[in-house]
């Protein structure tokens, strides 16, 4: 693979994925998306790296990654839920089934951790003991396994905004979704995350958390969407260095996209402050921590992208090719 510097950074990146040809096309944070006249959804990941609610900074193969783990978790988690995925046209790309999507993002939680507004540990470091209508015991530290795995719903902003706590309670009381749906909801969460836990724990990570987003096909079921068990939203933790770092009171060894939150918030508060650009030896450590996130879950090896012509080059070739009426 072709080794990273400060110098090829850039045109390692894919930032821009807008191709006018395709119609109704919409930037989100870190896709760039199209709606087709047929009820297909073209989803392109590009390098994009978004956290406290901004993009941050590109990441080599970022986008490559999130796409091929991605795949791999809808591949193994078929059995438990349906997913939107019609075709792979190329590393980057998903083109998926439209669906109807559910205005709320659902989280699942192993562990006590977390360093954004709607994460569990800032909530219970104030004080707080009933989180997302659950009740946490006191006396627990950061990092620390959770009593049981717990669901902590929350809303979706709109791009820009900010993502909200709601309860399953409230869920329900603000016409949502129905009892009913909610409980269908949460228990194909709890299986999905459990399935992810199990593959996870048999190479050696921790599934900390993660989050889901559903949508609702044509004949009203729910269909997982987006994304799975990726690290831009999951965390995993090598199981084996764990217990000794908790021991030391160091942070856990991540594959995903806390190390760079962490970096973050180590320079300034992210919800007031500027933050500060980010040092091109960090976004390489990043670039490589997704990259050995990929191999380590699949067991496959990471292809990098030939950089002798740029990234958005190759994924128009595939748009081209998958998409010749609009060409």
């Amino acid at each position: 693979m072709i080794e990273l510097t400060a110098e090829n950074l850039s045109s390692a990146c894919l930032t821009d994925a807008h191709f006018p040809q395709l119609p109704n096309f919409e930037r989100g944070k870190v896709r760039d998306s199209y709606d087709l006249p047929d009820g297909r959804r073209v989803m392109v990941a590009t390098d994009r790296q978004s956290a406290f609610d901004q993009v941050l900074a590109a990441v080599p193969f970022k986008g490559q990654v999130l796409t091929q783990t991605a795949r791999f978790w809808f591949d193994h988690t078929a059995d438990i839920c349906p997913n939107h995925v019609l075709d792979y046209p190329d590393p980057n790309v998903v083109v998926a089934k439209k669906l109807k999507m559910l205005p709320i993002e659902m989280i699942v939680r192993d562990y006590l951790t977390g360093s954004t507004d709607t994460a569990i540990w800032p909530m219970y470091q104030r004080g707080e003991r009933v989180v997302y209508g659950n009740r946490l015991p006191d006396g627990l530290v950061k990092n620390e396994k959770l009593p049981g795995t717990i669901l902590t719903p929350t809303t979706k902003a709109e791009q820009g905004g900010h993502d909200a706590p709601i309860t399953p309670k409230e869920i329900v009381e603000q016409g949502i979704l129905t009892q009913a749906q909610w409980d269908e909801l949460a228990a194909t969460s709890l299986a999905l995350f459990a399935r992810g836990r199990e593959i996870a724990a048999a190479n050696g990570l921790v599934l900390v958390d993660t989050k889901y987003e559903f949508g609702v096909d044509g004949d009203g079921r729910f269909v997982i969407a987006d994304e799975i068990h990726t690290p831009d939203s999951s965390r995993y933790w090598k199981v084996d260095s764990y217990a000794d770092r908790m021991a030391a009171g160091q942070e856990p060894e991540s594959l995903d996209k806390e190390f760079l939150r962490l970096w973050v918030v180590g320079q300034c508060d992210p919800y007031k402050d500027p933050i500060p650009e980010i040092p091109a030896e960090t976004i390489i450590t990043f670039s490589g921590k997704f990259i050995q996130l990929f191999e380590t879950v699949t067991g496959e090896k990471f292809q990098a992208p030939d950089l002798s012509s740029p990234v958005r080059d190759r994924v128009e070739a595939s748009m081209r090719k998958a998409f010749p009426e609009y060409f």
